[in-house]
């Protein structure tokens, strides 16, 4: 079994059977979902895991500790992904305590119909608990990103266990860029609550921190300011990079022809193009895209007297996740009638973006007005990027 730091060990698993993490976000490479023990005069197990993995999870914490038991399982998180098993290990080994905050045990009790009152241990926030050599530390991280999230500190080994936050998509083993899977869980799970993660951030920040132990994904080490200040950017909804994400939707290709014209205009002024379909890529991929960059022009057509749903989907998606700090343009195309770009607009109500003087109205198909509507448009975008 790997150690993390001294005396902590790894007892998660890796689900490589799931196609869609919270019934919602495609997860190709699986997910992890990660829990920890801490071996000292006590003994505290970190979390818990999917209902599904409980076997696996009690036999990794048995193989670590051998003949001793738990003395407390510390529950960060109550989403059923890390807190379906609190009941299974409880009934294995009838001495553990469980270690949450008041919050914790309301929903406990919601889940499993009790509140453990005989043994429950419950914390407030900056709240120190000893293990013996080690001191942890709760530190509370309301809404980041359900109301009972608290994150702890291993006084000893400066690891901070930051229960969802610094997690990714992806099993373990899963080759691929931590910031393309770590952005893309961020932005569809924390991303509403930029403010909650920035506060947690600046009590982390008179921390001390050597290692970071997520609920999913990697353990982190090494160079962590490159982690805490892309939380940062995120937490603050700043553009990690100067570019355009172009995303639209067609029905007869009319749209598309819009779109790739007005990236290929783009790119000659020297920008950095990002295309999306949005009607076929990944939902998830285009909205952490469009909060990666700096600039947003969304294709779309009237359909139904309203906007395609695609492209609506999306802009609910953005607005739901605070989406603003950007610069904003539209082309619409209708055959009779067009809104798009007023409903498109509309849609963003009073976000803090800047939006396109020009925009581009494509009737039907692409014509010489639309061709010049879409030149001055791409300049104005690059001229604002």
């Amino acid at each position: 079994m790997d150690q993390t730091a001294k005396d902590t060990f790894y007892v998660g698993v890796n689900d490589r059977k799931i196609d869609l993490f919270e019934g919602i976000y495609k997860v190709p490479n699986g997910v992890s979902y990660n829990s920890y023990v801490i071996i000292d005069d006590k003994i505290a197990v970190m979390d818990a895991v999917d209902e599904q993995f409980g076997d696996e999870w009690i036999s990794n914490i048995k193989s670590v500790l051998g003949e001793r038991q738990p003395d407390y399982l510390i529950i960060q998180h109550m989403e059923p992904d890390h807190s379906a098993n609190a009941l299974r290990l409880a009934n294995e080994f009838p001495k553990v305590k469980l270690v949450g905050n008041a919050k914790t045990f309301v929903m406990l009790n919601e889940y499993f119909g009790t509140d453990f009152a005989e043994r429950r241990v419950v914390v407030s926030d900056g709240d120190v608990l000893s293990l013996g050599k080690h001191g942890l530390r709760f530190v509370f991280a309301p809404m980041v990103h359900w109301p009972e999230v608290m994150v702890t500190y291993d006084e000893l080994t400066c690891t901070v266990f930051s229960a969802d936050g610094f997690g990714k998509f992806g099993a373990l083993d899963a080759d691929e860029p931590w910031e393309d899977e770590a952005r893309r869980y961020y932005i569809g799970i924390v991303g509403k609550y930029g403010k909650q993660v920035d506060s947690a951030l600046k009590k982390l920040s008179a921390l001390d921190i050597r290692r970071i132990c997520p609920l999913h994904g990697p353990v982190l080490e090494g160079d962590l300011a490159r982690y805490l200040g892309l939380y940062s950017t995120w937490a603050n909804y700043i553009p990690e990079e100067k570019g355009v994400v172009v995303a639209y939707a067609s029905v007869y290709g009319h749209t598309k022809a819009a779109a790739l014209l007005f990236a290929e205009k783009l790119k000659n002024l020297g920008c950095n193009v990002v295309l999306h379909d949005l009607a076929r890529d990944d939902r998830s991929v285009c909205v952490a895209d469009a909060f990666k960059y700096s600039a947003l022009v969304i294709a779309g057509i009237t359909y139904n007297a309203n906007l395609f749903p695609a492209v609506r989907e999306f802009i609910e998606n953005l607005t739901e996740r605070n989406y603003q700090k950007r610069f904003v343009g539209f082309i619409e195309n209708g055959t009779w009638a067009p809104v798009a770009a007023k409903l498109m607009r509309e849609r963003f109500g009073n976000a803090n973006l800047n939006f396109a003087e020009n925009s581009v109205k494509v009737r039907s198909a692409l014509g010489e007005d639309s061709r010049a509507q879409i030149e001055l448009l791409a300049r104005e975008i690059a001229e604002n990027i």
